[in-house]
Parts: structure tokens; sequence; C-alpha cells
């Protein structure tokens, strides 16, 4: 049975059948544009820490604004 409150269910269950956790899951397939393939989005080193920030806030990451440049990117990177 489908959860309203999962924005992409398909998206959902495929990370969930690859091994993710739920809570990661739900993190990744309620992001506005993460279902989007071949996205032309410029890569982390190249993002003000403002937009590094609004990120990591849109996918869940907790401490996030003590954190560095370098540390966002971390942590978007392995979260």
């Amino acid at each position: 049975m489908p959860d309203a409150r999962i924005k992409n269910e398909k998206q959902y269950q495929a990370l969930l059948e690859i091994g993710y956790s739920k809570e990661k899951a739900a993190r990744i397939a309620n992001t506005p544009d993460a279902g989007e393939k071949g996205g032309h989005a410029k890569p982390y080193n190249e993002w003000s820490k403002a937009e590094l920030y609004e990120q990591a806030r849109i996918v869940g990451i907790s401490g996030r604004s003590y954190m560095s440049k370098k540390n966002l990117i971390h942590s978007l990177r392995n979260n």
C-alpha cells in the first residue's frame, strides 16, 4: 500500500530493493528533483556554501549549521 507521505513511490521502492534504509529512501524520494537522471547540476565543489546548506536541509542532514563547505559536501555525498 503506497504511503501518502512519499512523493515518488516508485523511486522509494527501488531504493529499498537495493538496500537503502526506509529513512534514507524516503529522504531521497521526497527531494524535489531526485528522480531526474542525466541532470545538468554542477558538481558540489562549484556550489556555494549557502546552496550546499540548503540541499543538506532538504535531505535532512543534521548538524549542517556547524559544518564547513568541505563537510557539507562530504555529508551530501555519503548520506
